[in-house]
């Protein structure tokens, strides 16, 4: 045990952020270094708990008092092989997961949280800066072909997993970069892509090929995949959004959150020196309460936005858990978010309980406005509360209501005609069994692509348990760790 007394003696803490005037003048991340003192006293209040129910919180299993204590040591080498043993890919977790291994935390029952993802983010670029992440080549070949599609953070796991298991790996992606929605859907604010590069060069001298501007199903048919390879991971993730056919919704400047947010990426990247739909200067309403909404914030934010307006359709949620999520479970509380944070400063709003009813245009086919009204709550089947409709200006809308799953793309068409009936769950989701199989024989399914819209966490999770599913079936055996199955935790 890291400190027997310092969870009694030592208050949760988190790095500050930067102060939002200077930070929404760029894209760097937006918080401030933390020293090691008080990283070290964070790890401290770890309480080695008899059963630490921050394992069940977290699909990946990270064992997580253990690199805690090794942090309060200052045992960094050791914390990294701790961390790496049960996840890839920590500096993105590090930064992007909403972290179900604090809402499982013993400490959070009657006081705050360990800081877990902060220890975490620190082990790993610590790692990094003092040259511990190095390539792990596998001893062997063993002359086997995998192709994985997608390279989100469930097929990067699975890429890395079966290339150090000896396999020749390649991972296929439609985009013109890897890393999926990672590389084009998190703003550079939330990680700096540099994260994803310096990981890649990692994996590029394990032996994994990267293949990008490669739409699989398109340019290369199912068939033909399945002909050069022994083995195929889909891990497309659930890329089908959710859209809202309001009155008005062909109008221009109406976007899916996924229209929006990638051009904003391309011009970090270099791509193009202002974004082909900017914020600038206009009235922007953000359709939905989730992340992907917030990174719409912060992102009209940073290209100049007039006004910005969040609206949600459910209510408010609570500050705190309510006897309704009981501690373990993960619980649906009101956050702010650093995007959150800088709407407020702003002036901006954060809506509940309201419904778009209209897109409203102008003479020229551009939206100006958009009317709604309040709702009810879901057990009342959101109905709409008289009298309180209102119109609010509206020049650049974006709608970030989540995902339905997988695109059914020619790919997944073809598939289905070979896995038949079943191909599909009752959710829409490509089904497989434990190891990770479809019902087409050696094709796997990883991440969002079949358990839906879930936690990077999971997609990792996935990754890895869908590497040893095909290990297995390639080789008969498998030394892969194997950490969940498919319905092992419910979803968060």
């Amino acid at each position: 045990m890291a400190d027997p007394k310092g969870f009694l003696t030592h208050d949760r803490e988190l790095p500050s952020r930067r102060p939002v005037d200077v930070r929404i003048s760029d894209w760097r991340e937006v918080y401030q270094d933390f020293s090691q003192e008080k990283l070290t006293k964070q790890a401290a209040r770890c309480m080695d708990c008899g059963i630490p129910f921050c394992h069940n919180g977290c699909p990946l299993g990270n064992l997580i008092p253990e690199w805690n204590d090794l942090v309060f040591r200052t045992d960094w080498r050791e914390a990294i092989e701790r961390l790496h043993a049960t996840n890839n890919f920590p500096e993105f977790t590090g930064r992007l997961c909403p972290a179900p291994c604090e809402a499982a935390c013993v400490l959070g029952i009657n006081s705050d949280p360990v800081a877990i993802k902060r220890v975490e983010v620190e082990i790993i670029d610590r790692a990094f800066a003092e040259g511990w992440v190095t390539p792990q080549p596998p001893a062997v070949r063993t002359g086997k072909k995998v192709a994985v599609v997608g390279s989100g953070p469930a097929g990067l796991a699975a890429a890395q997993q079966l290339t150090r298991a000896g396999h020749d790996v390649v991972v296929f992606e439609r985009a013109d970069r890897i890393g999926g929605l990672l590389r084009y859907g998190i703003p550079e604010f939330k990680m700096e892509k540099r994260h994803i590069e310096r990981r890649l060069e990692q994996m590029r001298a394990e032996g994994t090929e990267f293949r990008t501007s490669v739409n699989v199903g398109v340019d290369i048919t199912a068939a033909e995949l399945r002909e050069q390879f022994d083995a195929v991971v889909l891990s497309g993730g659930a890329t089908q959004w959710r859209d809202l056919p309001a009155k008005g919704r062909e109008l221009k400047g109406v976007y899916q959150a996924m229209e929006y947010l990638p051009l904003s990426n391309k011009v970090q990247e270099g791509d193009y020196d202002t974004p082909p739909i900017s914020a600038e200067g206009k009235h922007v309403v953000v359709i939905g309460g989730g992340d992907t909404g917030a990174d719409c914030i912060g992102t009209a934010i940073r290209q100049g936005a007039k006004s910005v307006t969040q609206l949600e359709i459910m209510p408010q949620p609570p500050a705190s858990r309510p006897g309704s999520q009981p501690w373990p479970t993960y619980p649906m509380l009101f956050k702010m978010e650093s995007a959150h944070e800088e709407l407020a400063d702003g002036g901006g709003e954060r809506v509940y309980a309201v419904s778009t009813t209209e897109f409203v245009g102008d003479a020229d086919g551009n939206v100006r406005a958009l009317r709604l009204v309040e709702v009810e709550g879901p057990q009342a089947g959101f109905k709409p509360v008289p009298g309180t409709e209102r119109e609010i200006p509206a020049e650049l809308i974006t709608l970030s209501m989540g995902f339905l799953g997988p695109e059914k793309g020619s790919l997944l068409q073809d598939l289905a005609v070979d896995g038949g009936d079943g191909f599909y769950d009752a959710r829409g989701n490509v089904s497989r069994d434990k190891t990770y199989m479809s019902k087409v024989d050696g094709v796997f399914v990883a991440g969002d692509m079949g358990r839906g819209q879930s936690l990077i966490v999971w997609a990792i999770a996935e990754g890895r348990a869908a590497a040893s599913g095909v290990d297995r079936f390639l080789t008969g055996d498998t030394a892969l760790p194997y950490p969940i199955l498919p319905t092992a935790r419910p979803l968060v």
